[in-house]
């Protein structure tokens, strides 16, 4: 009854008085009219209670506005795509065997996706396999001696060797899907930890990770393409591999042919590896300035290995290039000119018929290297070098070549340079050209002269003094190595110049025995002119193991010594 009487009792809502806010704070009243209860007085029962109509009711929300962006769900996916990416950067490469080769595999982030495969020392591979934000690279490291070995030994093993090849891809394909699971998650999760510092967050971020993994797998898995492998994109010397084994197509249809191909590929890639890694130390009087002339690159990977290989052991001062560093001069070869400027040495180049102004262009940006043309004259490592690019430029057989008429000419221009400079009392060291037919314009100009382009190698006296020195191709013919039967040798030479006159004291020959052989050279050269009045003094080179003397500034050499050859293999 007592609460039935209150509830009787009970007054309705108040409207609200506006004009309360404005009274002396002792003087309102201690309850809100139209909100709040007068003291003592209690709530009525639900059954009364009305809302009234002058309450004041929350404004609605105006539909043209937009949502404020979801940042924090954005920011989520930025750290999962992130820690995704530098998980797959540290840890997503495996290591797989397949067929006679160790490759490395890994998922890259990319906007087009396909399928890279570097095989060094040939270059790259590009297959447009899938279109997804993930790229499959595939590194060629090293072919394994036992297993090549075997291949050669056994050709009848190439019969199976699709197979074998297939099974090692798909079985190394699941250890990269499993490892690149690992890596992404947890990639993604401590990236997680260290920007939010809270375990669910982190854990959302791994799980978001995995996710879009499985997203992109699922696009690639929708846009696979198997055809892909019969329009493969190469690069390097496998720009030109369709003219030794023939395009995809044909692979299939004379795969017996293919196989005989390959037998050779392999022995002569492994023979060298073998090469390389037994090229000979020697360690030159350290009184001398040390030039390493190198030529005819064209292309081949491995020549900066043998390049970077002889700067180191024989602390080489200068190297110079007489060109055909590339085939066919294109923008898309020039990332091949990147190992220019990380070899240890200053770079100096000058342009031969299959190097284009583009490429031209290209290396004269790079650090290090140092190129010349039109007679240009610097000093490098204190010897005064100047050069002239080839006029021609004959990539192919479509281009028709001026022949030596424009040669001769632009030794001309080189050996105008080379008489000003000495009637202005600062006479040239070194004279560059690509081909010998503008090298022999500078006859009496210059104490040596230096050129490429033939392939072998040639040193003459010219009639009025100069010393002529071709080299051969350092990166032994650039396809031919691994195409002919006979492979051509690889070489290049060390040239050895007093610190005070410049004058040529002797030089080294250095030959690599070509990819179908697993030997190199190494003769030692005096020249007769080396010091006037001197007296002959036959001369050897040391062996590998052993001191080796080198020229020196107190020491008379005598006339063209007799080389010894040096086989690293130790066969004859």
């Amino acid at each position: 009854m007592a609460r039935a009487e209150r509830s009787r009792t009970s007054a309705p809502d108040l409207p609200r008085n506006p004009l309360l806010r404005w009274l002396p704070r002792p003087f309102r009243p201690p309850w809100r009219p139209g909100r709040d209860r007068p003291p003592g007085v209690s709530a009525p029962p639900g059954a009364v209670r009305r809302p009234s109509r002058f309450r004041r009711t929350e404004p609605a929300v105006d539909l043209l506005d937009p949502p404020r962006p979801p940042a924090r769900s954005l920011g989520l996916i930025a750290v999962s795509a992130l820690g995704s990416w530098l998980g797959l950067l540290l840890i997503g490469t495996v290591h797989a065997p397949v067929g006679p080769m160790d490759t490395s595999m890994a998922l890259r982030p990319s906007l087009t996706g396909g399928t890279r495969i570097d095989v060094a020392p040939l270059g790259d591979l590009e297959l447009s396999s899938h279109y997804a934000p993930l790229r499959l690279d595939v590194d060629v490291d090293r072919l394994d001696p036992v297993r090549s070995q075997a291949l050669v030994a056994h050709p009848e093993r190439f019969a199976g060797l699709q197979d074998e090849v297939t099974h090692d891809v798909t079985r190394g394909a699941l250890g990269l899907a499993a490892h690149s699971c690992l890596a992404v998650a947890a990639g993604a999760t401590a990236l997680g930890l260290v920007v939010y510092r809270r375990p669910r967050r982190a854990l959302a971020a791994g799980g978001l990770a995995l996710a879009l993994l499985g997203a992109s797998a699922g696009t690639a898995y929708a846009t696979w393409n198997p055809d892909s492998v019969l329009e493969p994109k190469f690069s390097g010397l496998l720009s030109s591999a369709p003219s030794v084994v023939g395009n995809a197509r044909s692979i299939v249809s004379e795969f017996d042919v293919y196989q005989k191909e390959l037998a050779r590929l392999v022995t002569n890639v492994t023979k060298l590896y073998d090469a390389t890694s037994t090229l000979p130390a020697y360690q030159p009087d350290p009184s001398t300035l040390r030039v390493l002339h190198v030529s005819d690159i064209h292309l081949n990977p491995a020549s900066w290995r043998i390049i970077a290989s002889l700067v180191k052991q024989y602390r080489i001062n200068v190297i110079v290039d007489t060109g055909d560093t590339m085939d066919h001069g294109s923008a898309a070869e020039n990332h091949f000119l990147d190992a220019a400027s990380t070899l240890g040495a200053p770079y100096v180049w000058v342009r031969g018929n299959h190097d284009s102004r583009t490429t031209q262009k290209y290396l004269s940006g790079r650090r290090h290297v140092t190129v010349l043309d039109n007679g240009r004259v610097v000093r490098v490592a204190g010897v005064r070098i100047a050069g002239t690019g080839d006029p021609q430029f004959t990539p192919d057989r479509s281009v028709v070549a001026a022949g030596d008429a424009a040669e001769r000419a632009a030794g001309d221009r080189l050996a105008d340079v080379l008489r000003t400079e000495r009637l202005a009392g600062t006479p040239v060291d070194l004279a560059l050209a690509h081909n010998p037919a503008a090298a022999t314009q500078t006859d009496g100009l210059v104490p040596l002269a230096l050129a490429g382009h033939i392939h072998h190698r040639e040193n003459t006296t010219l009639p009025r003094g100069t010393r002529l020195m071709v080299e051969g191709s350092t990166g032994g013919g650039g396809l031919r190595a691994v195409q002919n039967k006979k492979p051509a040798p690889v070489q290049a030479s060390v040239l050895y110049l007093d610190r005070r006159t410049k004058r040529l004291q002797a030089w080294d020959e250095i030959t690599l025995g070509g990819l179908g052989l697993s030997r190199a050279e190494v003769s030692r050269h005096l020249p007769r002119e080396n010091q006037p009045g001197a007296t002959p003094e036959p001369t050897r080179s040391a062996h590998p193991s052993g001191p080796h003397p080198g020229p020196s500034a107190g020491r008379s050499p005598g006339a063209f010594s007799r080389p010894t050859r040096t086989p690293s293999d130790g066969s004859g």
